[in-house]
């Protein structure tokens, strides 16, 4: 399998191309809604939990904005790689290639958007006056490939079941809203009661997102034992993923 959908890496590549180029097409502000986007969501998160829901998390902006970007991205990869089997169901019909192409490529360029949306992240981590550690910036690759083998694995599944169960586009959308909010990002860890918190460390992007904030608000290196429970859970969906999806490909083009 994997050599198959190496051998199709110019179509991944042509379609996260095309991806890219019509994600604003026919907007005014086109490319520069991928850095404006992020920005207004962190100025309406900051408003309601600095002002009305008010913690005492020093530099709440910061904190927020570097577990934002990668939860947009995450968000991207479960909801909108639901549907992108679907919405590829022309060319499923029609041509032979490996399926798993058609997530790959959704994914893929929703990487490359939050890795351009990182610029602005890179400038309000200066701007907050946060200098990371050299070894804490080397390691920020690495989290963030542990974080695209998640949604990788999380898109091969949902978009494989969608294609079986419509409803689950739309489940899907109450499943993201509710795991924001069971993912520390707008509070932190410590908030939680301590009972409770195991229940936290179950959820993969819990050690994601402390594993950004390591680096980009603590400006430290991130805990070994962190990326570890990560790239574990990252690894376990994808089998999963891969496996939910060899089974179920064989009848997308009847099903569609």
């Amino acid at each position: 399998m994997f050599k198959e959908i190496y051998n199709y890496r110019q179509m991944i590549s042509s379609m996260v191309r095309k991806d890219l180029r019509g994600r604003y097409k026919g907007s005014v502000l086109g490319f520069l809604w991928t850095f404006i986007n992020p920005l207004l969501q962190l100025v309406v998160y900051n408003m309601v939990f600095s002002i009305i829901l008010r913690n005492n998390i020093e530099k709440f902006y910061l904190y927020l904005f570097v577990a934002l970007i990668p939860w947009i991205f995450f968000s991207a990869s479960l909801t909108g790689g639901s549907v992108s089997i679907i919405s590829q169901k022309d060319l499923v019909k029609k041509i032979y290639f490996p399926r798993e192409v058609i997530p790959i490529s959704y994914v893929t360029s929703s990487f490359v958007n939050m890795l351009l949306s990182f610029v602005v992240v890179i400038a309000v981590v200066l701007f907050a006056g946060v200098r990371p550690d050299p070894l804490g910036i080397i390691c920020l690759p690495v989290i963030m490939l542990v974080e695209y083998v998640l949604c990788l694995g999380m898109a091969m599944i949902t978009s494989a079941v969608t294609v079986y169960f419509r409803d689950l586009e739309h489940i899907l959308g109450i499943i993201a809203m509710a795991w924001m909010y069971l993912t520390p990002i707008v509070y932190s860890e410590d908030m939680c009661p301590e009972r409770y918190r195991v229940f936290l460390h179950l959820n993969p992007m819990t050690s994601i997102v402390a594993g950004y904030r390591d680096v980009l608000y603590w400006g430290t290196v991130p805990k070994l034992a962190t990326l570890g429970e990560a790239l574990l859970l990252g690894i376990v969906f994808l089998v999963i993923g891969c496996l939910v999806f060899g089974r179920l490909k064989k009848h997308f083009a009847e099903e569609l």
